[in-house]
């Protein structure tokens, strides 16, 4: 990755913070974008000399675009451009106010849009250029009280799949679109997310953050369409495709008990979705230990 420049959208946490540590060891050029700027600057200064933050809200087109012209003009080019900004309301579909609903959508799809446009512009005029669009096994098989998150991923799924036949219709063999479908990961998005259900978030099952970084990084080295991290994620799109209808009846059954029967009890939080939080600041959340310390509790 020496001198490549790569951008990066919700960096702040997660995969994001993840990614750009990983793509600043390996030499690149490094633009990191999302809302909280305070995180945004100390990873900066993290990733060293050849990083660059730029505080954006990708719900924002005008930001996104404020952003593409930010890392040219500092790095000249953009040779991978990653949306991973994300953001979940969950809980029963009509118990969550119709606006939260539309900023899932909004900073989601929109955002990955707006990204995606202002990456392609410029791969375009270069001629190369590697976009990666973060999606979910949720993007393949939908799960209850999920349904905006689902309705964003399913979305970008196919965003991915018109624009990677855009680009072969067209003749440009060096433009690469790429879907990264992880499952739920131990990362800040359970304590970032709006929590509708009257309980605690119980995500199954649970993969380590640093394999959705590494397929990631895989992509930059050797994009393709669809990859999906990890063996359950491997199963649940095999199941998807040979037995859509029982994988999809399993899930719902499944999904409800542990979710809205088992879970302990919560209060209702909107999360970050209309402006950021303080908590939840680095790679990895705290979903794995306070899941064990709740069935300890039940004991």
């Amino acid at each position: 990755m020496q001198g490549q420049t790569v951008v990066i959208t919700g960096a702040s946490s997660g995969f994001g913070r993840g990614i750009a540590l990983r793509c600043a060891e390996r030499g690149a050029n490094v633009v990191v974008a999302a809302r909280r700027k305070d995180l945004l600057d100390a990873l900066s200064e993290e990733c060293g000399r050849n990083a660059l933050a730029v505080h954006c809200d990708v719900g924002n087109p005008d930001d996104v675009e404020k952003l593409a012209r930010a890392a040219v003009a500092r790095f000249n080019r953009i040779d991978v451009w990653i949306n991973n900004a994300g953001v979940a309301a969950l809980g029963p579909f009509d118990e969550i106010p119709v606006e939260d609903h539309v900023r899932v959508i909004q900073t989601n799809l929109a955002g990955t849009i707006a990204g995606s446009h202002a990456a392609l512009t410029r791969f375009r005029r270069q001629g190369f250029g590697t976009l990666i669009n973060m999606a979910s096994m949720l993007g393949h098989t939908p799960a209850p009280y999920f349904a905006s998150y689902c309705a964003s991923k399913f979305g970008i799924v196919g965003l991915c799949g018109a624009l990677r036949q855009e680009m072969q219709a067209q003749g440009h063999d060096a433009i690469h679109i790429c879907a990264i479908l992880p499952m739920a990961a131990d990362t800040t998005f359970y304590e970032h997310a709006a929590n509708y259900t009257g309980h605690t978030l119980q995500p199954y099952p649970i993969t380590d953050p640093s394999e959705v970084i590494d397929a990631v990084i895989e992509a930059i080295d050797r994009p393709r369409a669809e990859i999906n991290v990890g063996l359950p994620a491997q199963a649940a799109s095999l199941s998807q495709q040979i037995l859509p209808r029982l994988t999809e009846s399993v899930t719902a059954t499944v999904s409800h008990q542990i979710q809205m029967e088992d879970a302990p009890p919560a209060s209702t939080t909107r999360g970050n979705l209309h402006s950021p939080v303080a908590m939840g600041r680095g790679i990895n959340g705290n979903v794995r230990s306070r899941m064990a310390q709740e069935r300890g509790g039940a004991h």
